[in-house]
């Protein structure tokens, strides 16, 4: 099969948000057995088209059509220097192949990793917290230290600064986006985007070219989870779309971990559903490796079970100083609410403590 009969399997059906082409063309070729693979492309490309109920008077059309399409996308694909990679193809990444409606063709911006390297996702609110950022730049800096590939979707928010975290410490990590692999989103992500592309890739099942909409965010989301053998959730909702991403990590028989959060701001009540459902409860680094079985690829590592500093004010508040709430405003540049919300967290939690004059984080406690 060729490459431009590959990708014209997959302009059968346009992008419509969901993955049905994908899952009836796993059907079609005989589930996971997809290698090697050699059937008569003719016979597959009119029996998907019966599959997605396209009339036979309409199928020479539409399959003229979707290699017109074929051929404009591996032409625009080649001037942005993506490299499309079709599921029959031994390069594309084993756990994604897995899943029940694999890409048909992923396309991808830099090179893919080393395949036997482990994969871990984390994900959450495109509108974290300080707290969250915290959270999901600690977590990409330690996966990445102990040799795991750090996967996340290059959103704002914790997925940016989990690629940060692993970038800084010069781990590698990939990213999936509901665009085209050649197209920049959201706008601000430009430099990382590059710097994403140059230690893993940034993966896409997009045509390039493909500019985002809301219904193929779901539609990445079973990618994510399907590059990994394990989804790490910060602050996700009852209605995130991190929370998809794990229930479709649960689906495909993926280990789901979450990191528990403030329990008054309602933005950590999906993490705590998937605590409460069995998720495993994330406070360090430790907590991850433990579930994967996997030990850090240098050895021992640092802070591998030092505690996540799970509320970035406390970071900023000196044990036994004393701190006011105009003070800690200047130092954070935090509105009055959420300063006033973390506090209370804070307190709850006996981390710090209302003395005369403000708050304190008492003497010994670490963060």
């Amino acid at each position: 099969m060729t490459l431009l009969d590959a990708v014209a399997l997959a302009c059968l059906q346009p992008a419509s948000g969901d993955s049905h082409a994908a899952r009836l063309l796993k059907e079609l070729i005989d589930g996971p057995a997809l290698l090697p693979f050699e059937p008569v492309v003719g016979d597959l490309v009119h029996q998907l088209a019966d599959r997605l109920q396209i009339p036979p008077e309409n199928q020479p059309a539409a399959i003229e059509t979707a290699r017109a399409w074929a051929d404009r996308a591996l032409t625009r694909a080649e001037k942005a220097g993506l490299t499309p990679i079709p599921v029959t193809d031994e390069r594309y990444p084993p756990w994604l192949r897995q899943i029940v409606d694999p890409p048909i063709v992923i396309w991808v911006n830099g090179q893919l990793p080393d395949p036997t390297v482990p994969a871990v996702a984390v994900v959450g609110s495109r509108h974290a917290t300080p707290t969250g950022l915290a959270l999901g730049r600690q977590l990409g800096e330690g996966l990445a230290e102990a040799g795991l590939l750090v996967v996340s979707g290059l959103a704002r928010g914790v997925d940016g600064v989990s690629h940060e975290g692993a970038l800084a410490v010069g781990g590698k990590t990939l990213g999936v986006v509901g665009c085209g692999a050649d197209v920049i989103y959201p706008a601000e992500h430009r430099e990382l985007t590059a710097r994403v592309a140059a230690s893993g890739g940034v993966v896409s099942e997009l045509l390039p070219g493909t500019t985002p909409k809301p219904h193929y965010f779901p539609l990445r989301n079973r990618i994510i989870a399907g590059l990994s053998r394990a989804v790490v959730v910060i602050e996700a909702g009852y209605q995130s779309g991190s929370l998809i991403t794990a229930r479709m990590a649960l689906e495909q028989g993926r280990e789901v971990l979450a990191v528990p959060g403030n329990v008054l701001s309602g933005r950590n009540r999906g993490c705590h559903a998937l605590i409460k459902d069995g998720a495993r409860l994330v406070e360090t680094v430790g907590d991850v490796l433990d579930e994967l079985g996997w030990a850090s690829a240098g050895g021992h590592l640092t802070g591998r079970d030092k505690p996540l500093n799970v509320n970035a004010l406390e970071g900023k508040m000196a044990p036994g100083e004393t701190y006011d709430a105009d003070g800690l405003a200047a130092v954070t540049g935090w509105a009055a609410s959420q300063l006033l919300a973390e506090l209370a967290a804070l307190e709850i939690g006996g981390r710090v403590v209302r003395v005369p004059g403000g708050w304190t984080r008492p003497a010994g406690r670490q963060c």
